[in-house]
C-alpha cells in the first residue's frame, strides 16, 4: 500500500517527491514505490458563493440580506477544478490507505488540506508533516517524525471558524454598501480599520500646529559643541530671545571643562526577522511593497531552498534548531560573509536566550538560512537584496555584543553648559555583519548606540541642531579644568514636525501594533491584539495593502499612503465597529481558544450570525449617500456610462463607474526607469507606437528611443524586460477590478 502526500504548491511537492524517489510523472503527481506525492495550487476549494444557494441570492437585493445559510458550503474553485480533480482521484485510489497533509505548516495551511479532503468525501487516516523550510534535511527529518492529524484538529476548527466569519460579515456588508449606493465598495474586519488609521494619522497631520525651535553649537579645541539648557536639560528652546542671549554671552568666549565621563558600553544585535519586520525593512531600504518581499521570500523559500518558512510572526528559534546553526553558517559562506563566517564558526555556537526561546514560537521559528548554500549570481535582484537582509541579520545574532567606549564631555562658559560627545568601537562585534553597507541606521536604533536626540511626532522636534553633541566619531583627549575657545558660533533652527503619513513599512507597523488606534482602552483587547499579532497575519497583510491600493481606496504619492475620496467616504459609510481594531482583537481571542480546545466553534457562529444582522440592518438605515468626486466627462465603451479617473498605486486609469460593467484602461504606470535629467522615476503613457516616457521635470521620450538608448548604453533596462512589463500591464488591463462581487470573493481577505 502507499501513501499519498498533498503538498500545498506544486514546487514543494516536486521537491518532496524527489526526496521520497517519486519519479514516475503523472499528470498533476509524481509516484514512486512507497508514496505518491500531489499538489494543490493554493486553495482548490472555498466557500460557496451566495448564488450556489438558490435564486434568492442571485440578484443583489438589499430585502434578501443578510445571506445567512444556515450550513456554509464549499466549492471547488473553477480556475484550478482540474487540479481537484487529481488530486481526488489519487485519494481514491485503492492502493492508497493513508493520507499525508504537506501543506504550509500553519491555519491557512491546514485549510487548505482539510477542505480538500472533506469536498472529496474521503475517510482515510491522515498524518501530518509540520516543517518550516523544504530543504532535503527537513524533509526527511519530518518524514521521520510524522504526527497524527488529529493533533491539528482544533487548528483546523479555528481556520474555518476564521474563514466562515469573514464571508458571512464581510460578503453582507460588502452587498449592502455596494447595493446601496450602487457603487463598487467594500468593507471588512481588517481592511477598513486600516483605512481608518490611515484617516487618524491624516487627521493628525492636518491639525498640527508648527512651532520654531532653537540651539546653539560653537567650534572649540577642534570639535563642535551643542548649547544645553541648565533649566530643562534640552538641547533646544522654543525661546528666539534665550538663544540670542547664549549666543551674545559664549560666542569668542573661554570655556572650561567640567567633567569627562568615559563609559564602556555595549549594543546587541537586533531581533531576527519575522516577516512583517522583514517587510518593513525591504521597504524603508530598497522601497519594496509588502506584496513584493512577500513574493520574494517565497521565491527563496520553494525555489531555491535557501530560507526558511516566511509567514510566520515570531522573532525566535527553537531549542532543536541549535544544533543546525553550524550547517545554516556554512551555507552563507561566500562572498562578503566569508570572513564573517569563518569567525563564526572558530568556536561552537551556542544559543542564548536572546534569540533562542521555545515559549516565544508558536507555529513558525523567525526566518532563517537554510542550510542549503546558493550563488548569488543565481538570484535576481530583489532575490539577492532580502537573501542579504536575511542572512545579515542571522550572522548578527550568532556575534557578540558591540563594544565600544562612550565619552560625554561637559564644558562651561559664562555660565552655561555645553557638551560633546564621541565613541570609540572597542569590539565590532555583531556589526561586523554589517560592514559592507554602507548605511545600517536601524540596526543602531534604540540603544545608546546612536544619538538620540532627534525625535519626531506631535509637537516634537527633527533633527534638533543642537542635540546634547553629535560627535559620534572618537573624540580628543581631554581633563578637568582645560581650557578652550568658543568660536564661529551659529544659531540653528527648526521647526517641530507632525508625524509623517503612512509608508508601506509604518503602515505594516501600525496594522501589527494597531493598539493606540482603538477607540476603548480596553486592557484585555490591547493585550490580545498584541499577542495574536494585530490586523490581519503576517500571512495576509501584504495582501490587505494591495486589495486597498488595487480598490482604488487608498494611494501612493512618492512612497507616503494617502485615502482617496472613495476610501474616506467608505469610512463614513461603513459600520462603525467595522472600522476599528477592537473587532479583529474579539475575534482572535475566540480563535485562539479555538485552536488551544479551550472555546466552541458552533458558540462563535452563533456571535457572527447575531453581528451580522446589526450590521447589515446599520448600513441599511443609514442616510449617507457615496459620491463618485472623480467623475470624467469621457464614456464607457461597453456600457455608456461616464468613465472615473483612479490613481493606481503605479499609475492612473479609467475605471466604469458601473459596478457590473467592469472595463477599464491604463492611462500611465510607474516604471523604475529613471529621468536622466532628474533621476525621478518615469511613468510611461500612450498606445501602440505612441508608447511614451514622460517626467514630472518635463522631459519626454518614447519608448522606442528609450530602448535603443539603454541598448546602446548597455546597462539599465533590457528589451526583454521592456517587453515582460509591458507584457504584465496588458495582463493587468485585462483583469476585472469594478465587479464588487468578484472583489468581496477576492480569497475573503477582508
Amino acid at each position: 500500500m502507499k501513501k499519498l502526500v498533498i503538498a500545498e504548491k506544486p514546487s514543494v511537492g516536486r521537491d518532496i517527491a524527489r526526496v521520497l524517489g517519486c519519479k514516475q510523472g503523472g499528470n498533476g503527481f509524481l509516484e514512486g514505490k512507497d508514496y505518491i506525492v500531489t499538489w494543490a495550487l493554493g486553495h482548490l476549494v472555498e466557500l460557496a458563493d451566495p448564488e450556489s444557494y438558490g435564486d434568492m441570492w442571485k440578484e443583489w437585493k438589499l430585502e434578501t440580506l443578510p445571506m445567512l445559510p444556515e450550513k456554509l458550503e464549499l466549492q471547488v474553485i473553477k480556475k484550478t477544478g482540474k487540479q481537484y480533480q487529481t488530486v481526488k482521484s489519487q485519494m481514491y485510489r485503492k492502493d492508497v490507505d493513508t493520507l499525508i497533509i504537506a501543506t504550509d505548516a500553519g491555519r491557512e495551511g491546514e485549510l487548505v488540506a482539510r477542505w480538500i479532503i472533506k469536498m472529496a468525501g474521503v475517510k482515510k487516516p491522515m498524518k501530518r508533516l509540520w516543517i518550516s523550510s523544504v530543504t532535503d534535511k527537513a524533509i526527511r527529518e519530518g518524514f521521520a517524525h510524522l504526527k497524527d492529524a488529529g493533533e491539528y484538529q482544533h487548528l483546523y476548527e479555528a481556520a474555518v471558524a476564521r474563514a466562515e466569519a469573514d464571508w458571512l460579515v464581510g460578503l453582507n456588508a460588502t452587498r449592502a454598501l455596494t447595493v446601496k449606493h450602487n457603487a463598487q465598495l467594500s468593507c471588512g474586519r481588517v481592511q477598513t480599520p486600516t483605512l481608518a488609521m490611515i484617516a487618524k494619522r491624516g487627521e493628525q497631520i492636518r491639525r498640527f500646529q508648527p512651532q520654531s525651535y532653537y540651539g546653539y553649537r560653537a567650534q572649540g579645541a577642534g570639535i563642535s559643541w551643542n548649547w544645553k539648557s541648565g533649566k530643562t536639560g534640552g538641547g533646544t528652546t522654543f525661546s528666539r530671545e534665550e538663544i540670542e542671549a547664549v549666543r551674545r554671552l559664549t560666542e569668542g568666549g573661554r570655556a572650561v571643562v567640567t567633567a569627562v565621563q568615559k563609559k564602556e558600553k555595549r549594543a546587541f544585535a537586533p531581533q531576527l526577522y519575522d516577516l512583517t519586520s522583514l517587510q518593513q525593512e525591504a521597504n524603508k531600504k530598497y522601497g519594496f511593497s509588502a506584496k513584493q518581499t512577500l513574493n520574494y521570500m517565497q521565491s527563496l523559500y520553494e525555489r531555491h531552498k535557501v530560507v526558511t518558512y516566511p509567514r510566520t510572526d515570531s522573532r525566535y528559534l527553537t531549542t532543536d534548531l541549535v544544533e543546525t546553526l553550524a550547517d545554516r553558517v556554512k551555507a552563507c559562506r561566500g562572498g562578503e560573509y566569508a570572513a564573517v563566517c569563518t569567525r563564526i564558526l572558530k568556536t561552537p555556537i551556542q544559543g542564548n536566550k536572546s534569540f533562542v526561546d521555545n515559549s516565544k514560537v508558536s507555529d513558525h521559528h523567525a526566518i532563517i538560512p537554510t542550510e542549503q548554500g546558493i550563488r548569488m549570481s543565481e538570484l535576481e535582484y530583489g532575490e539577492r537584496k532580502i537573501y542579504e537582509l536575511v542572512v545579515s541579520r542571522f550572522l548578527a545574532v550568532l556575534l557578540p555584543p558591540c563594544v565600544y567606549e562612550e565619552t560625554f564631555v561637559t564644558a562651561e562658559c559664562g555660565g552655561e553648559i555645553f557638551t560633546a560627545r564621541g565613541n570609540r568601537i572597542l569590539q565590532a562585534g555583531w556589526t561586523e555583519a554589517y560592514q559592507y553597507e554602507a548605511d545600517e541606521d536601524e540596526d543602531f536604533a534604540g540603544g545608546d548606540f546612536a544619538a538620540a536626540d532627534s525625535f519626531v511626532g506631535d509637537g516634537s522636534r527633527s533633527e534638533a541642531p543642537s542635540g546634547g553633541g553629535g560627535n559620534l566619531a572618537e573624540l580628543p583627549a581631554f581633563e578637568k579644568g582645560q581650557k578652550l575657545t568658543l568660536e564661529h558660533g551659529k544659531i540653528t533652527e527648526g521647526r517641530t514636525k507632525p508625524p509623517l503619513p503612512f509608508t508601506e513599512a509604518t503602515l505594516l507597523a501600525a496594522m501589527e501594533n494597531p493598539v493606540k488606534y482603538m477607540d476603548t482602552r480596553d486592557k484585555e483587547l490591547a493585550k490580545t491584539l498584541g499577542e495574536t499579532g494585530g490586523l490581519g497575519t503576517v500571512a495576509t497583510r501584504a495582501d490587505i495593502i494591495e486589495k486597498l491600493f488595487n480598490s482604488f481606496m487608498m494611494e501612493k504619492k512618492d512612497q507616503y499612503i494617502h485615502l482617496t475620496s472613495k476610501g474616506r467616504q467608505v469610512l463614513e459609510l461603513a459600520p462603525k465597529a467595522l472600522t476599528t481594531p477592537e473587532l479583529t482583537a474579539r475575534w482572535e481571542q475566540r480563535l485562539s481558544d479555538i485552536a488551544k480546545g479551550k472555546a466552541s466553534p458552533r458558540d462563535f457562529d452563533a456571535e457572527i450570525r447575531s453581528y451580522t444582522k446589526d450590521i447589515v440592518g446599520d448600513i441599511i438605515a443609514s442616510s449617507a449617500t457615496y459620491k463618485h468626486e472623480n467623475i470624467t466627462g469621457k464614456k464607457c465603451p461597453q456600457c455608456g456610462k461616464l468613465l472615473l479617473e483612479v490613481n493606481h498605486k503605479n499609475g492612473k486609469m479609467l475605471v466604469c463607474q458601473d459596478r457590473e460593467c467592469g472595463y477599464r484602461k491604463t492611462l500611465s504606470r510607474l516604471t523604475n526607469a529613471r529621468c536622466p535629467e532628474c533621476h525621478k522615476k518615469l511613468e510611461l503613457v500612450g498606445e501602440g507606437e505612441n508608447k511614451r516616457f514622460t517626467c514630472v521635470c518635463g522631459y519626454r521620450e518614447k519608448l522606442s528611443a528609450f530602448e535603443k538608448r539603454r541598448q546602446e548604453s548597455g546597462g539599465g533596462v533590457s528589451k526583454k524586460d521592456v517587453e515582460r512589463y509591458l507584457q504584465q500591464q496588458k495582463k493587468e488591463a485585462k483583469e476585472p477590478v469594478n465587479n464588487a462581487f468578484a472583489e468581496a470573493l477576492a480569497k475573503l481577505k477582508l
